[in-house]
């Protein structure tokens, strides 16, 4: 039924209420590029931008929680996510859409080791495939490029006017839930 609770460790279960609720396989590659403007990455055909501030919460060995608070077009909406790592680049996904009261009290539960990341998303259509660009505040010299996959033997398709510093997809430092934690300013 459309109400099947999905099992989810932290005393918490998360409910499948509509289509935007899911379990999943996130399949991704993970790049750092040279940064692109907001402008060119706006005028891309398809291009939606989400502003995210996105917080950690505390989670048991082998498990990430977050909330994201995603403004859209001037619309706020908020996920809470749980990911458990398959492999390097699989992970199991655990998504849904929540109130904004849900939101608000699941802050209480961030980790207090991690800071909230903000970051501006450009999701681009790009032959089949979305490339999602994250700018952060933090960094003006790089980008992340993130391109999610149907499976890992899939090539992830990066547009030709991007200029990839490397694939970081391996790169634990580049992961969103280390850069809560430090930031690397590595010479690139």
């Amino acid at each position: 039924s459309l109400h099947d609770a999905l099992p989810i460790s932290c005393g918490f279960a998360l409910l499948r209420k509509n289509e935007e609720d899911f379990m999943h396989h996130e399949i991704e590659r993970k790049y750092l590029i040279r940064p692109l403007s907001d402008g060119f990455l706006r005028a891309q055909p398809g291009c939606e931008v989400w502003e995210i501030d996105q917080t950690y919460l505390l989670a048991p060995p082998g498990e990430t929680r977050r909330v994201r608070r995603i403004v859209e077009s001037g619309t706020e909406r908020f996920r809470l996510t749980v990911k458990r790592r398959l492999s390097e680049l699989t992970s199991e996904e655990d998504e849904r859409e929540i109130e904004r009261e849900r939101y608000e009290s699941l802050l209480a539960e961030a980790n207090p080791e991690l800071q909230t990341i903000r970051k501006t998303r450009y999701r681009v259509p790009h032959e089949g495939q979305v490339a999602e660009f994250d700018r952060y505040p933090f960094w003006n010299d790089r980008m992340i490029l993130e391109i999610e996959l149907d499976s890992e033997a899939e090539a992830a398709r990066v547009p030709d006017w991007v200029e990839v510093i490397c694939d970081v997809t391996a790169d634990p430092r580049y992961k969103n839930v280390r850069l809560a934690a430090q930031v690397p300013f590595d010479e690139i």
